[in-house]
């Protein structure tokens, strides 16, 4: 049986190093049963595959946008390869920008690079993961002094689904209610439970540990 996009997605995380097992202190002081580093991404070929999980997470859930939007740094490289995947795999060609640390007032100018926002624009952010909501708190103000656009949606290669700190929401569902920004992600750490349940990968020794952490911490 052909695996879904969201199995194949977790298999290609495990198989670049991305999605490890095993028990890990989080900056947060929780210890987890898994952890998900995204530094591990650093190759040419592993970055066309993830614009076409990123891709295929837009076509999937009917984003309609005109502008993806990168956060800088990390959101740069993703929103580019995410921009090509959409093009070659589905025929959907979007413009794309990312954001400076600091205006530029010479030549083109602004504050981003790549297509320059107007007002009514529809805009997709793509990020890595959402721990907090931080990188969005941080991006929303830029986006509105540029212009005033819509915000489509947020795209995530991973919900994590688990509290905050200081609420029993997620950060999915604290941005959600804070800005009204719905926030798609590629997978979830439900879908990666299943996944290990289902034999798509490996971990069976630690779908009890998985299943208590969520209990816990989860939402």
């Amino acid at each position: 049986m052909a695996l879904t996009y969201k199995e194949q997605f977790i298999k290609f995380m495990v198989e670049n190093g991305v999605l490890t097992f095993g028990e890990f202190t989080l900056k947060s002081g929780r210890k987890a049963p898994y952890f998900i580093n995204t530094g591990n991404y650093k190759k040419g070929a592993q970055l066309a595959k993830l614009g076409e999980y990123y891709a295929e997470c837009i076509m999937s859930n009917g984003i309609e946008g005109e502008t993806l939007v990168g956060p800088a740094y990390k959101g740069i490289p993703l929103a580019v390869t995410t921009a090509v995947a959409l093009s070659n795999n589905h025929g959907v060609d979007l413009n794309y920008c990312f954001d400076r640390k600091e205006v530029k007032d010479h030549g083109e100018g602004g504050l981003f690079v790549g297509k320059q926002l107007t007002d009514g624009e529809k805009v997709i952010i793509i990020e890595d993961v959402m721990t907090s909501g931080k990188a969005l708190r941080e991006m929303l103000p830029k986006l509105q002094a540029a212009a005033n656009v819509q915000i489509a949606g947020m795209v995530i290669s991973v919900d994590r689904m688990e509290k905050g700190l200081q609420s029993d929401l997620s950060a999915v569902q604290e941005v959600y209610k804070e800005f009204g920004v719905k926030v798609y992600s590629i997978v979830t750490m439900a879908d990666i439970i299943s996944a290990i349940e289902n034999g798509v990968i490996e971990g069976k020794e630690y779908l009890s540990k998985m299943k208590e952490y969520r209990a816990q911490y989860g939402v």
